[in-house]
């Protein structure tokens, strides 16, 4: 097994796995600071360096070009040498490259620190993914996913606070805050255990990470799980940029008010994650996701056709209660349809697909922006977050006329004396958890 965990079904000595635990969420955290405590000086920033918007913008998106194009190659070295190694380095590279905004004054080699630290970000989010992937199995994963979901949130409006009040004192020093990173990995260093992935060629040694094709090749559902996280992106993306605009059109443009409005979809993604255990238990991932999109349409058809400030502010919470049910559950299933020792390329791509969803938001939508309006930007997505339903929707309509308990295969899953869904040999049922109707090939 890559990285921190043993066997799936064992469990590691519960005091290392607690410290593990939490120096893995404080890791998570630092994915959502990336951009989210500079969002507060990037007018400063534009005024200080005199430049155009769009010039601005890249210091809080570059990193997400490097870090999509890096997640493949952090992906193969995650699974050659495990977590513990590359998340320690890719975490004090983290730090240095984004705090090296501290003494930076040249925009050109401002914009290049930006682009190493997206390589650092992304050994960080693939490391802490995969290390919190790997330390737990079956419900309490998801469990501990949830709480990776809120923990990333809160982060999302905490790390914007934290950047406006440094802020005042100048537009460099929100980037000393990425500093953080250096002295948590050393304790990565010290904290996570050395682990070599378990994978083997015939001889017995340890064998190549292979190329992504094959991965996908051989894990086809793979292909739909990254579409639909690059969506997510999508639209999450289109949410935060429009909705200042929208509200604008609206009448509301007092900056305090404006942000209780775009925090509203973190901090109820925030509760939705703690709970996601049991929705996934209830409904199953098919069903989740289903739900999932309807949510997204029915908070981006709102956005686009209401008027009235209450259901301007309904909307982002609705679109959040999506959000805190769509991260747990595609990261779960990237675990759960990807082979052990290739897990680290699996997560890595999940990171990659986010950010390309957010490289190509403000490409598609804000041309829509230019020859609609910002309500058709709104519309749009909505018809997009539908359409991506459509497929699942059928899915399930034909997994129920299958029966209740047939997997993607077609196979029926066993069930035990008390109903509980159990794995197959020949690759049944991707959980036993009791209740969750998650039916799928082998994850591996």
């Amino acid at each position: 097994m890559t990285g921190v965990a043993a066997t799936p079904g064992t469990a590691a000595p519960v005091a290392g796995r607690r410290v593990a635990l939490v120096v893995l969420f404080a890791g998570s955290m630092l994915t959502v600071l990336a951009g989210a405590v500079l969002t507060p000086v990037i007018e400063l920033i534009r005024s200080e360096l005199r430049l155009t918007g769009t010039a601005a913008g890249l210091v809080l998106t570059a990193h997400g070009l490097s870090l999509a194009l890096a997640g493949p190659l952090v992906g193969r070295a995650i699974d050659r040498w495990g977590v513990r190694t590359p998340l320690a380095l890719g975490l004090i590279g983290y730090g240095l490259a984004g705090g090296a905004g501290l003494v930076t004054e040249s925009y050109p080699l401002l914009i290049a620190t930006r682009l190493l630290f997206g390589v650092g970000a992304a050994v960080v989010f693939a490391g802490t993914t995969l290390g919190l992937l790997d330390l737990h199995a079956g419900a309490e994963r998801d469990r501990v996913m949830g709480r990776r979901s809120t923990a990333i949130s809160l982060g999302g409006v905490l790390f914007p606070l934290l950047g406006g009040a440094l802020g005042g004192l100048s537009w460099h020093a929100p980037f000393g805050v990425y500093l953080v990173g250096v002295p948590l990995g050393l304790v990565t260093l010290w904290t996570l255990p050395r682990r070599r992935p378990t994978g083997k060629v015939p001889g017995g040694r340890p064998g190549p990470p292979g190329s992504m094709w094959s991965l996908l090749r051989g894990h086809p559902a793979l292909v739909g799980i990254y579409g639909l996280q690059a969506v997510t992106s999508l639209l999450l993306y289109g949410v935060l940029v429009f909705l200042p605009l929208r509200l604008a059109e609206v009448g509301i443009t007092e900056t305090a008010v404006v942000a209780v409005f775009t925090s509203a979809p973190s901090l109820v993604m925030s509760i939705v994650g703690l709970g996601y255990a049991r929705s996934r238990a209830r409904l199953g991932h098919l069903r989740l996701l289903a739900v999932t999109l309807a949510v997204f349409t029915v908070a981006l058809v709102t956005l686009g056709l209401a008027g009235a400030p209450v259901l301007m502010l309904v909307a982002p919470a609705v679109f959040g209660i999506g959000m805190g049910l769509a991260v747990p559950a595609l990261t779960v299933l990237v675990a759960e349809h990807s082979p052990p020792a290739r897990r680290g390329q699996a997560t890595a791509m999940l990171a990659s697909a986010t950010f390309a969803g957010l490289f190509v938001s403000p490409l598609l939508l804000g041309a829509i922006q230019e020859v609609t309006s910002t309500r058709g930007t709104f519309l749009a997505a909505a018809a997009l977050a539908g359409a991506t339903l459509v497929p699942l929707v059928v899915r399930l309509r034909g997994r129920d006329r299958s029966g209740p308990a047939v997997e993607a295969t077609g196979v029926p899953c066993r069930e035990n004396h008390r109903g509980r869904r159990r794995p197959r040999r020949n690759g049944g049922c991707t959980t036993s958890t009791p209740g969750s109707g998650s039916c799928g090939p082998s994850a591996g």
